[in-house]
């Protein structure tokens, strides 16, 4: 998980939860998740209905330990 600030075109400063997609790999703010799963007390975030599904087949084919 990465916090980085960004600033909207009104000059105004942003923060974003960046994190990665554990199916594909993509980084996505977590406030603009597709979906999400809990996976042994610990929250993924996707960027699409398809990785969720594919995590929530075998997560621990994703989970790194």
């Amino acid at each position: 998980m990465t916090k980085t600030k960004g600033v909207k075109a009104s000059g105004e400063t942003v923060e974003e939860t960046m994190t990665k997609d554990p199916v594909c790999g993509m980084e996505i703010d977590e406030k603009k998740a597709a979906a999400t799963a809990v996976y042994q007390g610990k929250t993924y975030y996707f960027c699409s209905a398809n990785c969720k599904a594919a995590f929530s087949k075998a997560p621990e084919k994703y989970v790194k330990s």
